[in-house]
């Protein structure tokens, strides 16, 4: 085996599950720990520095990073990352002094932006504090895409959206509302230096089996819509019902996603006595989170899983019902999988379907003749890396470029982005120019068997976020279901963080290979062996040869005794009773700090 490359970051940061997971590669350890100490103000900082939208994030985030933790591994739930990020929004203090200002003198560039969902607002948020001009145009009288048009007030408040998406306008972003952009290549024409393209993916996909050609999908209170339409419609308030135009009282909804939680929870909320979702896959593989899933059962709502739509009926051309063919999922030996019938059908009454099976991209404005090329899915062909267009002044991020993802991902996008304008408006090249990042590792060693966190193993239930009642919760769409973590909460969910991102550090040349390390190892992850020349044979002289191959193992070189020191770090908790325990000192505890965090993301 290799001794370990600890000269740079990839390691370390690898190791802080939780920070890797997340697509902006927010330092979660860190902000705990300030949540802990009670320093809201500065936790919210860290966290704008990297995702951008702390109480928004804290609320709707799909939280990639709590299936990470390592508290999963040693109790059944991880730590509560995301409900700690909103902690850290509702608690600040007024954080306009602190925000980065754009600077008089700018740097003579423009840059357009197309869109303003969280990939766009991140690029400015970026490069407005480096002296670019930046103008975003919108099609919608308000900034935040899809945030404000598909997550529903009752997730998302109004206000908190508009605070941080101000923080950014504020810089000196110049905004065109109600704009929209029909021609990619007149806007070329306007003397732009680039052009970031974030219009997501607007586009809802329909069911079309028979009876859809018999529905009105066009008309403003249409019985059939797709479900990002018909969010949209209620957030922007196209819809207002009243006794001439009473809200559908019978809902169904097709679909499993987030998108079809949010539709049957508003539906609820307009006045709808019943509203049945039904999707083709069981109810454990449905795509939409599991908290989504549990508010909406909690709500009332009802919960059918496979059953595959095969019908909508009508009577003198108005819908009535929607029928259904019982269906299981069988999967072949690579998982595939195919939907049997089972010969059993339901017929399910209705007077409003909202289709909530997917979402594409949009691209028609663009001409396919200025040197964009597009894929078999038709979205455009981005290099990975600067997401630089094959029309090299032209940038794509977040669900335009990928297709429908997450919120997170869009800002990690943004951040990718800013890089490679900043670079491509040098004269640089976005790939081969793109500068890495530096990182510190601090020790934690205060004297002897003293910390600077929390190194118990205690096993802590995780604290479970309040609601207003379920019953008061349905009745208005603006009442935010959930109440966020007092004080008392927060910090008892923040003492459950491990402080993965405290490294245990080795220094091979004060090891005396005493095993003492070894002996108070609670997870048996540290391991002194003779060197093989088969890594295979190495592993069988492990206290715990079982290995994780998607974590990396800290490798030390050759010891005196031609030994080597290999320590799991899938495994280790970062308790730090080996850098307690060690008579010489060749365990230390070191916090790892990343400097310019986002060109981390690659």
């Amino acid at each position: 085996m290799k001794k370990t490359d600890t000269g740079n970051y990839q390691h370390f940061l690898k190791v802080v599950d939780c920070q890797q997971a997340c697509p902006a590669h927010t330092p979660v350890p860190e902000y705990i720990r300030l949540i802990a100490e009670k320093r809201y103000t500065d936790a919210y900082l860290l966290n704008w520095e990297s995702n951008v939208f702390p109480g928004i994030l804290g609320r709707v985030c799909d939280r990639p990073c709590e299936p990470a933790c390592r508290r999963g591994r040693v109790e059944e739930t991880p730590v509560a990352i995301c409900r700690l990020k909103r902690v850290a929004a509702d608690n600040k203090e007024d954080i306009s002094a602190f925000l980065p200002k754009a600077p008089r003198k700018k740097n003579g560039k423009r840059i357009a932006l197309i869109g303003a969902g969280p990939a766009s607002m991140t690029v400015a948020r970026d490069l407005l504090p480096l002296g670019y001009d930046v103008v975003m145009f919108e099609r919608d009288a308000k900034a935040g895409g899809m945030m404000r048009s598909q997550i529903p007030a009752f997730r998302l408040p109004e206000a908190v959206l508009d605070e941080e998406l101000n923080y950014i306008i504020n810089m000196g972003l110049e905004c065109h509302f109600g704009e929209e952009i029909s021609s990619l290549d007149k806007l070329l024409q306007a003397n732009f230096d680039a052009i970031f393209v974030g219009t997501g993916a607007p586009n809802g996909r329909w069911l079309k089996i028979p009876g859809h050609d018999q529905l009105d999908e066009k008309s403003e209170y249409a019985q059939i819509d797709t479900g990002i339409n018909w969010l949209a419609k209620v957030s922007f308030e196209h819809l207002q019902y009243d006794e001439n135009t009473p809200a559908p009282k019978k809902v169904v909804v097709l679909g499993g996603g987030n998108t079809a939680m949010d539709c049957c929870r508003t539906a609820k909320r307009l006045g709808a006595e019943e509203v049945t979702v039904l999707v083709r896959s069981s109810f454990e593989t449905m795509k939409a989170s599991p908290w989504e899933k549990e508010d909406a059962a909690a709500e009332g709502i009802t919960i059918l899983p496979n059953y595959n739509p095969l019908e909508y009926k009508l009577e003198q051309g108005r819908l009535v019902a929607v029928l259904f063919e019982q269906v299981e999922s069988v999967y072949d030996k690579v998982g595939n999988r195919t939907l049997q019938a089972t010969g059993e059908t339901l017929l399910v009454e209705c007077d409003q379907v909202l289709v909530a099976v997917g979402q594409d991209t949009a691209f028609e404005w663009i001409e396919r003749d200025i040197g964009i090329s597009f894929n078999q899915w038709g979205r455009p062909k981005v290099n990975s890396h600067s997401l630089q267009s094959t029309l090299p002044t032209v940038f794509f991020g977040g669900d335009a470029a990928f297709g429908p993802k997450n919120i997170i991902s869009a800002v990690a996008n943004g951040h990718q982005v800013a890089i490679s304008i900043d670079l491509f408006c040098q004269n640089a090249d976005p790939i081969e120019d793109r500068s890495d990042t530096s990182f510190n590792l601090i020790s934690q060693k205060m004297g002897i068997h003293e910390w600077s966190y929390q190194s118990g193993i205690d096993h802590q239930e995780r604290n479970l976020v309040p609601h207003i009642a379920w019953d008061e919760a349905v009745k208005t769409l603006t009442t935010e279901v959930e109440l966020g973590f007092d004080e008392q909460l927060a910090l008892a969910e923040a003492s459950r963080c491990l402080n993965c991102d405290v490294h245990t550090v080795f220094t091979e040349s004060t090891c005396i290979e005493c095993s003492a390390c070894e002996d108070v190892c609670p997870m048996d992850c540290i391991n002194f062996v003779e060197e093989e020349s088969e890594d295979a044979q190495m592993v069988k002289q492990f206290r715990v040869s079982e290995l994780n191959t998607e974590q990396s193992l800290l490798v030390s070189a050759p010891l005196k005794t031609g030994h080597i020191m290999v320590k799991d770090e899938d495994v280790c908790l970062h308790c730090g009773l080996c850098a307690e325990r060690c008579p010489t000192g060749a365990w230390d505890m070191k916090k790892l700090l990343i400097n310019n965090i986002n060109a981390t993301i690659k």
